[in-house]
């Protein structure tokens, strides 16, 4: 008999971390080891229905729980897939998914919630040492002594992001997306477009544009940059807002004669991103992170065989080969006051990239784009090989069996049947009893 094995995620949602929930929960079906349940969750104000809208996620449904509805029974093992404050003990045994943190610091309250799983998986090396290495000390208002360390005391292991190959490959096809561009070399950048001001949001879109507009100013012969971006949803609003903020970046630029910014936004299929991906005009990715979990963008695109800039810090140096892609040098710096949160504390650092280093780039890769090509094959083949979604699936696998106890299990007793006498109505002559010969009583002494 199986063990029960429920599993509370995003599954439904379009989001990065609906994406893992799938990839995560096709993964643990296909070991074949447990009885698996589905507990959808949403995932902040990301659109719900991404099953029902892509038939090839059908296979789930069978597998998913009612929304809101309570646990039947106390699952052998439980699982989620979220950020670590969120974790839950559940089940008998007890699993915590996370791509991690971008930054040097969480908040305590993740490493609180690392410390209530008996397992957790994060997506990188580098959200594993930053969990690991972190220590918080709680002092007395008064007298500032000691009172508690938080630090972690429960196993943390990496689970990469395997890509799927079925999906994400070189292909000639002419583009899915209904859009054209005048230049014959863009660059293309994926990914939203977080709060923080010039310089200082997450992915730094903002520092991208206002770097490639500065690179390109006054050239006769320019580049073209997309912006495949939102800034969390796939609404008009947000696209308006989205055209807004380049615009207002656009006016900084002391020209008039600048490089062209295409923006693409709303929601792709896997199908309709591995096509823009390959556009015969889209040449490189270009990311400025300032700090990834993971970067599964970064991992898709590599699987061109094109060419990528981006930083040389946090989660997608797990992937990306410095010898085989371009990663910009550069310092980590506190994170900016515009971009403070819950999970995103002051006290915390990621990554600013040279912002000279950025425009050389930016111009070379335009200027030699042969010098490039070697190293995007070299880094696709390394991608293939080594981070496919199988791969990915096998390793969950292995983590399962050193990690996961024998789990005992309730079992119904079942009792043999007895052949007793049929019972008489009240009034009904009872059954004849055969005599029994007894042997005569002797007194005693008798």
């Amino acid at each position: 008999m199986k063990n029960s094995f429920v599993i509370s995620c995003p599954i439904d949602t379009y989001s990065g971390y609906g994406a893992r929930s799938r990839d995560l929960v096709k993964a643990i079906i296909e070991l074949d080891k447990y009885e698996v349940k589905i507990l959808p969750q949403r995932w902040g104000a990301t659109p719900w229905g991404f099953i029902e809208d892509h038939k090839e996620w059908h296979f789930l449904k069978p597998y998913l729980l009612e929304f809101g509805k309570p646990l039947p029974s106390r699952p052998d093992i439980w699982a989620q897939v979220t950020i670590p404050n969120e974790f839950q003990p559940v089940g008998q045994y007890n699993i915590g998914f996370t791509a991690g943190i971008e930054t040097t610091v969480p908040n305590p309250k993740w490493i609180e919630g690392l410390n209530r799983m008996d397992l957790n998986l994060v997506s990188s090396n580098h959200s594993k040492k930053v969990f690991e290495d972190i220590n918080f000390e709680i002092k007395d208002n008064q007298t500032q002594q000691v009172q508690q360390v938080i630090k972690l005391q429960k196993p943390v292991e990496v689970l990469f992001e395997g890509v799927d190959l079925t999906k994400y490959f070189p292909d000639n096809k002419p583009c899915m997306i209904d859009f054209d561009i005048k230049e014959s070399f863009a660059y293309l950048f994926v990914g939203h477009w977080l709060q923080g001001d010039m310089g200082e949001d997450r992915k730094n879109v903002n520092l991208l544009v206002k770097a490639f507009y500065e690179t390109f100013k006054n050239k006769k012969n320019k580049p073209a940059l997309i912006l495949k971006t939102s800034s969390g949803t796939s609404s008009y609003m947000d696209r308006d807002s989205t055209l807004d903020r380049i615009t207002q970046i656009k006016k900084t630029v002391n020209s008039k004669n600048l490089p062209n910014i295409y923006l693409l936004h709303g929601d792709f299929s896997d199908e309709e991103m591995n096509s823009l991906y390959n556009h015969s005009k889209v040449k490189a990715m270009v990311n400025l992170t300032k700090g990834e979990g993971f970067g599964r963008p970064l991992l898709e695109f590599s699987l061109t065989k094109k060419p990528i800039i981006t930083t040389g810090w946090s989660g997608h140096i797990d992937f990306l080969k410095p010898e085989f892609t371009t990663l910009l040098p550069g310092e980590l710096k506190p994170v900016h006051q515009s971009v403070v949160n819950d999970w995103i504390i002051k006290e915390s650092q990621w990554f600013s990239p040279d912002h000279g280093h950025i425009g050389h780039h930016l111009k070379n890769m335009f200027e030699n784009y042969k010098e490039y090509v070697d190293g995007g094959k070299r880094q696709a083949y390394h991608s293939k090989t080594n981070f496919s979604w199988e791969q990915m699936r096998d390793k969950l696998g292995e983590l399962f069996e050193s990690n996961i106890p024998e789990i005992a299990q309730q079992v119904q007793l079942q009792l043999p049947k007895l052949n007793l006498p049929k019972l008489k109505k009240v009034g009904e002559q009872a059954p004849e009893l055969p005599k029994l010969k007894l042997p005569k009583l002797q007194k005693i002494n008798g």
